[in-house]
């Protein structure tokens, strides 16, 4: 019984830790202290629930626990300033906003409160002052709700790692007086791309994993979609925002077909497309019509969105329309120049155009230091040599690219390959 109240208590958690967190952090101003107080209405729900029962609103009794407790930090804090007298009528106010007897808070409250809850807690925990990792860390932490022990499993790192980089974030956003607000007017645009990126880093990290053991990790995909389209509904008006939506269902969409039965690789060319969820291109699809619509067509990540609706749109390989492709590509290269999408924009071209023009691309870019310790450059190179009958060319590139890749399931596709060469 305890244990399927346990399990019941961890998806309410999921879903609602976010918010809560958001909430009292607008309170508090303190995110770490945020994260504790909601802790506390977690623990307390583990010491309830199971002797009490599940109440019908399990996710405004989060909130309306986290929310006294907040208050119950405050009046704490401001006795000991000597402050009580004079803030007294303040935290009366504040305490208005706790619903008495666990009525839905999540309801009650303003839900476009609540959106802008929700985007300063996630401005805040992809704060550039903050390394990427402890970025992704904290973000997966606040508003995925995963536990220490999820998110080191997920990326195979100790979780003692995971740990200190999510105690020296919140150190560090409170040293530097990370103020806990959305960033306005020039600020904005360099901080949502920071957001962005963290969100789409968490999202091919779940794609196509560097590390383990595995090709694909669901449940960093899913965390990532989540994300995403939360993001995409408290801020609307964000083309960008729409884009990265956009682009990540349509790659969710290939999910089933990217494995057999044993886990192993299928490249794009050999998926069975009818294993497509057809309901994430639909999704993705509409999203990058919004961020069009926006006027975000020559956005980053819209014009990878673009690509994917290519793949999305073909019905068999044979009918991708690799010319537009490429030229997406191109396009996408002078939005935001990279060795890696000038390398993908030579694989379209080899597909538009033959091996030979794309090897042309590809050899010119093996003399850049970014790409010395990639592991596509020379799996590309060695795809195209095998294509032109350079059989022996196309093994040694195979197996240099194997020796390269941290993905098991990748090293042995690579070596595969190699052997076929």
């Amino acid at each position: 019984m305890h244990s399927a109240t346990h399990q019941a208590i961890a998806a309410v958690w999921r879903i609602d830790a976010a918010r809560i967190v958001a909430v009292v952090a607008r309170m508090v101003r303190d995110v770490g202290v945020a994260e504790e107080l909601a802790q506390d209405a977690l623990v307390a729900a583990l010491e309830h629930w199971p002797r009490e029962g599940i109440p019908d609103k399990p996710g405004a009794w989060l909130m309306t626990t986290a929310k006294r407790r907040a208050l119950d930090h405050l009046r704490r804090g401001r006795m000991q300033d000597g402050k009580h007298e004079e803030l007294v009528h303040d935290l009366e106010a504040q305490e208005a906003l706790v619903v008495p007897d666990f009525v839905d808070a999540l309801d009650a409250a303003r839900q476009d409160d609540i959106g802008d809850d929700l985007l300063r807690l996630i401005f805040t925990a992809c704060h550039p002052v903050l390394s990427t990792d402890a970025r992704v860390a904290l973000t997966l932490k606040l508003l995925g709700g995963l536990t220490t022990h999820e998110i080191a499993r997920a990326y195979l790192v100790p979780e003692a790692t995971i740990a200190q980089r999510i105690v020296r974030a919140k150190r560090t956003l409170g040293e530097a007086r990370v103020p806990y607000e959305v960033p306005h007017g020039e600020e904005l645009a360099p901080r949502l791309a920071s957001v962005l990126e963290v969100v789409y880093l968490v999202f091919n990290e779940g794609y196509t994993a560097t590390a383990g053991g595995d090709w694909m990790r669901q449940d960093l995909v899913q965390e990532a979609l989540r994300l995403g389209r939360m993001l995409a509904e408290i801020a609307s008006d964000a083309p960008e925002v729409q884009g990265l939506v956009a682009l990540m269902e349509l790659q969710a969409s290939r999910m089933n077909a990217r494995v057999d039965r044993e886990g192993r690789p299928i490249l794009l060319a050999d998926q069975d497309r009818t294993r497509w969820d057809p309901l994430l291109i639909r999704r993705g699809l509409a999203a990058l019509e919004r961020s069009r619509s926006l006027g975000g067509e020559r956005g980053v990540y819209a014009l990878q969105a673009a690509i994917a609706a290519c793949h999305a749109r073909a019905r068999t390989a044979g009918e991708t329309d690799w010319k537009r492709i490429a030229a997406l590509y191109a396009t996408l290269n002078e939005a935001a120049p990279s060795p890696v999408v000038e390398l993908n924009r030579a694989v379209a071209v080899g597909m538009a155009d033959g091996p030979a023009a794309a090897l042309e691309i590809v050899d010119r870019l093996r003399e850049l230091p970014a790409l010395k310790r990639y592991q596509w450059l020379p799996s590309v190179r060695g795809d195209l040599l095998a294509k032109l009958g350079r059989k022996e060319e196309a093994r040694d590139e195979f197996l240099a690219a194997a020796e390269l890749a941290g993905n098991v399931r990748e090293r042995e596709l690579l070596l595969e390959r190699a052997k076929v060469s």
